[in-house]
């Protein structure tokens, strides 16, 4: 784990700007993050002055700023401008994508085992009501995708490669520059849900070779609730028909709708204009701190805080994978984990359940019902996480 001075400097800084880091150790960053207080004031500020002229002229105010956001989270993730849309949450932006494919009888979608709950509901929809056929990728030993499998079962039929990046537990980080390379040499649309990667983890989009990535504000990134962004590929936009489209997203010409030539045709007119400048700030936030960076400090504190669960008797790290990601799932003995979970937020300890309904494929499979995830971040500690184990001990005693 890197704890240099330069390093240690900038964790006080984080810390120093998320003030609620003085009351709680907050490891909860894969579920809802702690924004910093320059997310939180450029908020209020804005929902300041809809209080004063109402929103539409405020946003006309800050019109240069909104359009300053695509270009921000275009740089995030390797990505252009043209290719970014604003969504409100990482859902709406993987749906608005998978939605908008025109999907034949006898398609099929190759997946992974700890595909997202929400995804595989709607992949699986899509197979009942359209023909098409949903298959799951064979993992390795560790855990990760299976290459050689994937190469196996890629065919002309194949019309979409759907896959997460880094589950929602279980510790795994897919990698996604490898099926990336494999996927380009096919027809498949590769779909890349990044929700809780983008802010714990670098992404080039380009690297990546994705057709389309979706992504969430409020997890690692920092940024406000019901915010999110989707970068789509503008080579395959014209295999791409949105299932929803107003006034931002498309315009009637000659009694016909012509959908807007970049990504922004994923867009619907209303939205959260505070929280979007929020999204903007946040993700500003993050590339100040430095992305490689701040996936040096998470790992190595990840690994740290596994290696110190594994040392107490009854408590089982069940995170998979080659390369790992700052999310830790384990289980406690026979103390359910809800109850733990409780236990340790009276304490001032946040951690969450990790339910088999959100990653069914991956858990079933592996035995498990639900899991304790703590998830740490860069205004996280080494001192917390010794505090970390410490109040699971007292817990389990």
């Amino acid at each position: 784990m890197i704890t240099d001075s330069a390093t240690l400097e900038k964790v006080a800084r984080s810390r120093a700007d998320t003030p609620a880091c003085d009351t709680v150790v907050h490891f909860d960053n894969a579920g809802s993050s702690l924004p910093p207080r320059q997310v939180v004031d450029r908020v209020v500020r804005h929902l300041r002055r809809e209080e004063s002229v109402g929103g539409y002229i405020a946003a006309d105010e800050v019109h240069d700023e909104l359009d300053d956001g695509y270009a921000t989270l275009a740089r995030l993730v390797g990505a252009r401008p043209e290719e970014i849309a604003i969504t409100d949450s990482a859902t709406r932006s993987w749906l608005s994508l998978f939605t908008a494919v025109r999907w034949r009888e006898g398609d099929r979608v190759l997946t992974a085992a700890p595909e997202y709950s929400s995804n595989l509901i709607a992949m699986l929809s899509v197979a009942r009501e359209h023909g098409v056929s949903v298959e799951r990728v064979p993992s390795t030993e560790e855990g990760d995708l299976d290459l050689d499998g994937l190469r196996a079962m890629l065919d002309d039929r194949v019309r979409m490669v759907a896959i997460t990046h880094a589950p929602s537990n279980g510790g795994l980080v897919q990698p996604v520059e490898r099926i990336g390379e494999i996927v380009a040499d096919s027809p498949a649309l590769f779909l890349v849900d990044a929700c809780q990667s983008v802010g714990q983890i670098p992404i080039d989009f380009d690297a990546v070779r994705a057709d389309a990535l979706s992504a969430t504000g409020r997890k690692f990134l920092r940024a406000p609730r019901g915010t999110g962004f989707l970068a789509v590929r503008r080579s395959v936009l014209d295999e791409l028909t949105p299932s929803h489209v107003d006034l931002a997203s498309g315009a009637i010409e000659d009694g016909h709708v012509r959908l807007r030539d970049d990504a922004r045709r994923f867009e619907l007119f209303e939205r959260n204009v505070a929280a979007v400048l929020g999204l903007g700030e946040a993700a500003r936030y993050y590339l100040d701190a430095g992305p490689q960076w701040v996936h040096d400090y998470v790992t190595g504190l990840a690994e740290h805080l596994r290696g110190l669960l594994g040392e107490l008797p009854g408590v089982a790290v069940t995170d998979i994978g080659s390369r790992r990601s700052g999310i830790v799932s384990f289980r406690a003995g026979t103390t359910p984990a809800r109850e733990l979970v409780a236990t340790l937020r009276d304490r001032g300890v946040h951690v969450t359940v990790s339910h088999a309904a959100s990653t069914p494929w991956d858990m079933e499979s592996r035995g498990l019902d639900e899991l304790v995830r703590a998830s740490v971040h860069y205004y996280n500690t080494p001192d917390e996480v010794s505090r970390f184990r410490e109040e699971v001990a007292s817990a389990l005693r």
